[in-house]
This record gives C-alpha cells, structure tokens and sequence, in this order.
C-alpha cells in the first residue's frame, strides 16, 4: 500500500513557475524525456533537491492537492542512491496550475544543502 499524503511536493525555477502559471499547467522536461513529472513527499523533498539543485537560489516548492491532479500518480523507485525501499510520486501528465495550493521558497541551509522539509524556511 502507498502514502495518501495530505499534499505532494514538486520543485521547480521561478522562471518556470511562472511560464506555468501563464499556460495553466507545467510540463517540464522530464515529462518529455521519461514520461512524468517528478514529485515528492515532505520526507523526500531534500533528496531531488540536493542532487539536481544544488547550486541555485530560485528553487520554489510547488505544494499540491493530490485530489486536484487529473492524471495518474504512480510510487515508484528514485534514483539508485535513494534508500532501497523508498518510492516517489510520479505523475503520468501534466502539472495543472489548479493543483497547487501553496508556493514557498526553498533554501539551502548554512552548510549549502537544502534541509528536510520540516526544516525548510
């Protein structure tokens, strides 16, 4: 049996952001190139965001409504350094706009890493 979390967690550039916002949805590249949009869970937020943000500053965190989305979310394995049993959200379509409920800042701590989410200001 899956999570049923209260909300998911995508992150994305500002620019992006608002490229979305224009269009309604957001279809980034890995749509394209794997055929979903990663997600994450507030316990797994950090891991994506330390491997594939690691040197940016505009990194937001797309708070979303599960019950809002209008494709398919499937938990499945992450990246081979993730922990074995860990499975992330993955959405078979496009990110509407409509889902997301809340946009925060996400920021590196002191040490240049971004923190768990508990941690996350």
């Amino acid at each position: 049996m899956y999570p049923n979390p209260e909300f998911l967690l995508h992150l994305c550039g500002q620019r992006d952001w608002e490229a979305a916002q224009a269009v309604g949805r957001l279809c980034p590249e890995s749509l394209t190139e794997v055929g979903f949009v990663h997600l994450s869970t507030r316990e797994q937020v950090h891991l994506p965001a330390n491997r594939l943000y690691a040197d940016r500053t505009d990194v937001l965190l797309l708070h979303i409504d599960p019950q809002r989305l209008d494709a398919p979310v499937r938990w499945e394995p992450g990246a081979s350094t993730d922990p074995e049993s860990m499975r992330f959200p993955h959405l078979y379509g496009a990110l509407p706009t409509a889902a997301v409920t809340n946009v925060t800042r996400y920021r590196t701590g002191p040490d240049g890493t971004f923190p768990a989410f508990e941690s996350a200001t």
